[in-house]
C-alpha cells in the first residue's frame, strides 16, 4: 500500500489491490503529465506540441502525415490539425508535400524547431533523473513490463 497515493485521494481502503493498482497507475501518470507540463510551459508550448515535435524530429528530414502523427503520439490529442497549426505559426513545423505522393501533406519539424527541442531536452532529461532518484533501474524495468500488461489489454482502435 502507498501512503502517497492515500494521502494525494485521501482514501485508506480500496475494494481490491487491483483498484488501488488503478488508482496508483492514474495518480502516477497525471503526476508525470503535470511536471512535463509545467516544464514545456517554460518554453511557451504543451506537451502535446512537444510530443508532435519529438515525433517529427526522430523522422528528420523527412516528415510524418497527420495520421501518423496521431498514431505515435503518447497522449490522444483531440484536434491535432489545430495543434500542428500553431507549430507552423509558431515556426517550429512546416507543411508539405510527399515527394511519392503529391496529394500526401506532411509535416516537417524545422531547425527552429529543432532548437527549441535542444533547449528543452535538460528539463526533460532533469525530470528523468527525478524519477531515477527514488527508483532503481530494476524499478524501473519492471514498472515498464508493468505498465506493458496495462497497455496489451487495452490497444488503441
Amino acid at each position: 500500500m502507498s501512503s502517497a497515493l492515500h494521502q494525494r485521494i485521501h482514501q485508506r481502503t480500496f475494494t481490491s489491490a487491483y483498484q488501488e493498482a488503478y488508482l496508483s497507475i492514474i495518480v502516477a501518470a497525471d503526476t508525470l503529465a503535470r511536471a512535463t507540463e509545467e516544464t514545456c510551459a517554460l518554453f511557451g508550448i504543451t506537451a502535446a506540441q512537444y510530443n508532435v515535435l519529438r515525433i517529427l524530429r526522430g523522422v528528420h528530414p523527412e516528415g510524418h502525415a497527420r495520421q501518423d502523427i496521431i498514431n505515435r503520439m503518447i497522449t490522444t490529442a483531440p484536434d491535432v490539425t489545430r495543434l500542428i497549426d500553431r507549430l507552423v505559426t509558431a515556426g517550429w513545423a512546416k507543411r508539405g508535400k510527399s515527394d511519392s505522393d503529391a496529394r500526401l501533406s506532411l509535416t516537417f519539424i524545422t531547425p527552429k524547431g529543432l532548437q527549441l527541442l535542444e533547449s528543452i531536452e535538460p528539463h526533460i532529461t532533469a525530470l528523468d533523473q527525478k524519477l531515477a532518484s527514488v527508483m532503481s533501474t530494476d524499478d524501473a524495468n519492471e514498472l515498464v513490463r508493468l505498465c506493458g500488461l496495462v497497455i496489451e489489454q487495452h490497444p488503441p482502435k
